[in-house]
């Protein structure tokens, strides 16, 4: 991941009402979660927030089903670690069979595009898929070419912004060039890309700039102007967003393709989990990027229409920490798809006195009890080991320096951890027990910003969620001055 000024990244999208006139706004739906809400009642969600497109992470069987019929276009993906069985011609065209043809028909899944990987190149991957992509997205694009299917659906792979330089190399967006290790890669690429009528696509995320230096200016990562802007050859760049895109604009012309159409394949703001990642904060950040794009000003060096998808739709709690804890936070809905914050606008800029947008209906729960801490407990000695076994297999994210339980003491914080284990765990008997230090109560225990879930009775039976033992250690260690 890269962190630097406007660069970002990760992973994001989606919101709301009105999409109509906000042409071309999507949000990626991840389905990384103990408790998915079933395809359906998302589907119905997207269509009761007038949510044309959708960005997906793979080409679930029953995702598609959902999606069937909805008029909903879609981007499908196939994910990293198939990629090395893309650049096999024959796997490439039955996969294009099995999960782009099959749904080719009228009353069928609306498909627009095919994601080849997700951000494959970040260097934390170590090149292992840098000689995988290409080829599976030429055997990808060639294959839907040859079902018929190439002038309307086309093959792109979303991209980190870390793929153009840093910005040790690159103090102006007018500067931009792609990253010298992967350049001629990059350039073959864009070529390809050019060839077949296909965008580059590219993740802009201004939280990670903010996360990623604490001297970077706060201001530079919203829409309502920077004291200081960044002045490059009389443009002034007053956010993040602007000067990263136009960063990579730049990279483009360098390469010979200035006029690509790009489209942002994520961008959005966390809620929990960091100083920064909080609701006020996210509502700043996409009511400034709502009015922007509703206004298709584009940026400076690319004025107009862009084709973005916001990052994301619902909350993952089973998503991987290792980037940060904010991770599992993206959402503008919550895990149960209630939405977090109202939006001061509607899709097209328009004020509409802080409205929320539609939740999911007909959600249900499990019963009304919680985990606590036991007040009575005897034996405290094994407290911190419990917290610890809790949070390796529930998420317990909200808990960390900044986030919206970080102001719990000791026993809110073992109440916490104990609650999130009993609910991943759907309230069975057993996992309230904790070595005789918890209990089961029916009186809600939350406390001020910091809510103790109850989770959806909608469980999934994907592996338990484990935080890594770099984020596990972190954790232990903010617990520990309450312990």
């Amino acid at each position: 991941m890269s962190k630097m000024w406007f660069s970002t990244n990760l992973l994001f999208l989606g919101i709301f009402g009105f999409v109509s006139v906000v042409e071309g706004l999507g949000v990626n739906w991840g389905t990384m979660a103990s408790h998915k809400l079933p395809p359906e009642t998302v589907v119905q969600m997207l269509k009761d927030n007038g949510i044309s497109k959708v960005k997906l992470f793979d080409a679930d069987e029953s995702t598609m089903s959902a999606l069937s019929g909805s008029g909903i276009e879609v981007m499908v993906a196939i994910p990293n670690d198939q990629l090395a069985a893309m650049t096999n011609y024959d796997r490439a065209k039955k996969w294009v069979r099995s999960n782009v043809t099959r749904y080719n028909f009228k009353g069928g899944v609306t498909i627009k595009y095919v994601a080849v990987g997700n951000e494959p190149f970040l260097k934390s991957y170590n090149n292992s898929f840098l000689n995988l992509t290409f080829p599976a997205l030429q055997n990808i694009q060639n294959a839907l070419n040859d079902a018929g299917l190439g002038d309307s659906i086309k093959a792109t792979v979303p991209l980190n912004a870390d793929v153009y330089n840093s910005p040790e190399d690159n103090p102006v967006p007018s500067a931009g060039r792609f990253r010298s290790d992967i350049n001629g890669l990059m350039t073959e690429i864009v070529q390809f890309l050019n060839q077949n009528k296909a965008p580059f696509t590219v993740n802009i995320y201004p939280f990670l700039s903010l996360y990623g230096n604490d001297n970077f200016p706060l201001d530079y990562a919203f829409f309502d102007g920077a004291p200081n802007p960044i002045v490059d050859n009389g443009i002034q760049y007053t956010n993040v967003f602007d000067a990263n895109f136009d960063t990579l604009v730049s990279a483009l012309k360098a390469a010979g393709f200035g006029d690509m159409t790009i489209l942002v394949g994520e961008v959005g703001w966390p809620t929990d989990g960091d100083k920064n990642a909080n609701s006020n904060f996210a509502f700043r950040f996409y009511n400034g990027l709502l009015t922007r794009l509703a206004a298709n000003k584009g940026t400076p060096l690319r004025s107009g229409y862009i084709e973005v998808y916001l990052f994301g739709l619902i909350d993952e709690d089973a998503k991987s920490v290792a980037p940060g804890s904010f991770e599992r936070h993206w959402g503008i809905f919550r895990y149960d798809g209630q939405p977090k914050f109202p939006f001061s606008t509607d899709f097209s800029g328009q004020l509409q006195n802080n409205k929320y947008l539609v939740p999911a209906q007909n959600v249900e729960y499990l019963p009304t009890k919680w985990c606590t801490f036991n007040p009575n407990a005897k034996d405290l000695s094994k407290l911190a080991d419990n917290i610890n076994y809790a949070c390796t297999f529930a998420d317990c994210t909200a808990l960390g320096y900044g986030s919206s339980c970080n102001s719990l003491d000791a026993n809110g914080n073992a109440s916490y951890a104990f609650n999130m284990y009993f609910q991943v765990q759907n309230q069975k008997d057993m996992s309230c027990e904790f070595e005789g230090l918890a209990m089961v109560t029916e009186q809600n225990i939350s406390q001020g910003n910091c809510n103790f879930t109850i989770q959806t009775a909608f469980s999934t039976s994907s592996s338990p969620l484990r935080l890594s033992p770099v984020a596990l250690a972190l954790l232990s260690v903010a617990l520990s001055f309450f312990l």
